[in-house]
């Protein structure tokens, strides 16, 4: 099921159009859009320091928000756009989409790893290497996993975990088509170097 949905704070914009959006940028405000869902357009504003921090904080296209809106219903949303000033690089418009629960989206699920103490690699003193610490999914609005579990239970040094070793919630998809890895599970230094020494040694003699 879903787990934790940010929230996404904003206020309404009175007036469209070109006038009102350059009000809204002198009142140290950021114009933006909410549209789709079935009903009328929503002008909507953000303060400018607290949409610069979300924007920062990264996958801002690609994350499912919680709209909250002082006087109206919270709403899912995603974006689906920013416009930027082209000389300073800031924004100055958003795009917001409403999104019913059969709605489909690409959303970055993070990866859990699971039964550390189950798995004979890292009792031997690998080191399991994360290559991806979360995935692309398409998934439905309304059913957003809260995150993967990738189990280490059994695995050995030079063991891998692709995706295919990962189940997915029921109408999930990644976005890649092919069973791309998700970690690794490394030799120890030590016995790398071991092992490598003997690579040479073997090829020494063979000389």
């Amino acid at each position: 099921m879903a787990g934790e949905i940010p929230d996404l704070m904003a206020e309404a914009r009175t007036g469209t159009g070109k006038g009102a959006a350059r009000q809204a940028r002198r009142e140290h405000k950021v114009p933006g859009i909410v549209y789709g869902g079935g009903v009328d357009p929503q002008p909507i504003s953000f303060n400018y320091h607290y949409l610069i921090k979300k924007l920062k904080a990264g996958r801002f296209l690609s994350t499912l928000f919680n709209l909250k809106v002082d006087g109206q219903e919270d709403v899912r949303v995603i974006c689906r756009g920013v416009q930027r000033n082209v000389v300073n690089g800031l924004p100055e418009h958003v795009d917001l989409m409403r999104l019913r629960r059969t709605s489909r989206i690409n959303l970055f699920i993070p990866v859990e790893f699971v039964n550390e103490a189950a798995c004979p690699g890292l009792k031997r003193g690998g080191t399991l290497t994360v290559v991806r610490s979360e995935v692309e999914l398409n998934v439905l609005a309304g059913e957003i996993p809260q995150k993967l579990v990738a189990d280490l239970s059994g695995l050995k040094i030079g063991d891998t975990i692709t995706i295919s070793d990962i189940a997915l919630p029921e109408g999930t998809k990644p976005t890649i088509d092919r069973d791309f890895m998700i970690a690794t599970l490394a030799a120890p230094r030590a016995l790398a170097a071991a092992d490598d020494d003997g690579e040479e040694e073997s090829a020494v003699e063979a000389e």
